[in-house]
C-alpha cells in the first residue's frame, strides 16, 4: 500500500488516467486499509481504483463508504464452447463446488476434463472432486424415518471409509 500511495502521486505519461486494480483486497490488514484511506478519500484526478473481492464483509466500513459498489451475480458453467459434452447434474456439482467463483469453476472444470475426457458425467465428477452423492443423505434420512438404526450406522461407516469427515456429514 505504501508503494501504491507513492505511485499514485505520479500522473500518467500517456493517457488521461491510471487505473489501479487491487485483487483480493479483503486480504489487506487493518493498518494497510488505514494507510490507503487518505488516498482513497482524496484521490488525484488521474487515479482510478478498482478493489476486487469475494468477501466484501471483511473490508472496513470506512473503505466501503468511499466506494461505488458493483455486485456481480454468480455465473453459469458453459462446456459447449470447449467441445465437451456434460450432464447438467455434473455441471451443477462443479458450479456448487466453485461457489460462484469463475476462476475456481474453470480450474475445477479443467481438472474434471483431464480426468474424464470429453464427456463429463455426474458420477465421474463426484468421484474426481471427492464429493458425497446426495443419495447418501436421502438414504440416511430414510433409515432414520424407518427406525433402521443399524442400517444408518452402516451407511455412516461407509461414508467415513470413503474419507469424509463425520461431523461435517452430520451437520
Amino acid at each position: 500500500i505504501r508503494q501504491l500511495v507513492e505511485q499514485v502521486r505520479i500522473p500518467p505519461q500517456i493517457g488521461k488516467y491510471k487505473v489501479y486494480i487491487i485483487d483480493e483486497v479483503h486480504m489487506l490488514s487493518a493498518s494497510a486499509f488505514n494507510a490507503f484511506l487518505k488516498t482513497l478519500e482524496e484521490p488525484p484526478r488521474h487515479a482510478i481504483f478498482i478493489l476486487a473481492t469475494t468477501e466484501k464483509h471483511k473490508i472496513l466500513p470506512t473503505i466501503l463508504s468511499r466506494c461505488q459498489i458493483y455486485d456481480f451475480s454468480r455465473i453459469g458453467v458453459v462446456a459447449s464452447k470447449e467441445g465437451i459434452t456434460a450432464e447438467p447434474e455434473a455441471l451443477n456439482v462443479i458450479a456448487l463446488k466453485a461457489d460462484g467463483g469463475m476462476r475456481d469453476a474453470l480450474s475445477i472444470f479443467d481438472q474434471v476434463v483431464s480426468f474424464t475426457g470429453v464427456h463429463i458425467t455426474y458420477k465421474s465428477v463426484i468421484e474426481n472432486l471427492n464429493v458425497l452423492d446426495y443419495e447418501y443423505y436421502f438414504k440416511l434420512t430414510g433409515f432414520f424415518l424407518e427406525n433402521k438404526i443399524s442400517d444408518a450406522l452402516l451407511l455412516l461407516n461407509d461414508v467415513l471409509n470413503k474419507g469424509f469427515d463425520g461431523s461435517h456429514f452430520i451437520t
